[in-house]
């Protein structure tokens, strides 16, 4: 699986585009800037936009490709953040702590999704939020983007269990349209979830 996401991410094109998810933006404009943990993050657009508008960004993802287009991308808009080559399953909370955690499309094997999420929670500062957008199975037949393993997607039910320490503040199930870059573009079944830490 990291071999598939080094060779797309080796693509001349930003294949996610450069510009924020939309949600991940609209949830993150409405909060005091901090720090923030971007797990799965790709090649850095939300990294870059979180950077720009103050946060200090810690980002990680296994694909060597997604972090030298990530720093291209920082540096072309003037930003830095911190992004380290790491596996997801390895990621253990450890005393660091976090304002917000954002969770874009980080979609992860039930073998270990449940304590990768239970770290996060312990990872996030009280008063912290999750923000997450995920696919949903209704996803499954749509050729705008996202995994075709059922054992890869999320439900509300699934959610609301890995993050049952939290507030749930949001947790909507949509139809969207999705343009971010070639591989989500299109009709999309999706979840948003924002909650917080007491």
């Amino acid at each position: 699986m990291k071999e598939f996401w080094n060779q797309r991410y080796k693509e001349k094109e930003y294949v996610y585009g450069t510009s924020p998810n939309v949600y991940f933006k609209e949830c993150l404009d409405k909060l005091k800037p901090g720090k923030l943990l971007l797990p799965a993050e790709g090649e850095g657009r939300n990294a870059v936009y979180a950077a720009s508008a103050g946060w200090v960004v810690d980002a990680f993802d296994y694909s060597e490709s997604a972090k030298e287009k990530a720093e291209q991308l920082a540096k072309s808009q003037g930003v830095s953040f911190n992004y380290e080559i790491a596996e997801v399953q390895q990621f253990i909370a450890d005393g660091k702590a976090y304002d917000a955690i954002g969770l874009i499309y980080a979609h992860q094997p039930s073998a270990f999704r449940f304590q990768f999420h239970q770290q996060l929670v312990k990872a996030l500062k009280p008063g912290g939020y999750v923000i997450l957008e995920c696919f949903r199975p209704e996803q499954i037949p749509l050729a705008s983007g996202g995994p075709k393993s059922l054992d890869l997607l999320y439900t509300k039910d699934i959610l609301e269990a890995d993050f049952n320490q939290l507030q749930i503040l949001e947790m909507n199930e949509l139809t969207t349209v999705l343009q971010e870059g070639a591989y989500h573009a299109g009709e999309a079944e999706v979840i948003r979830m924002l909650a917080r830490k007491a």
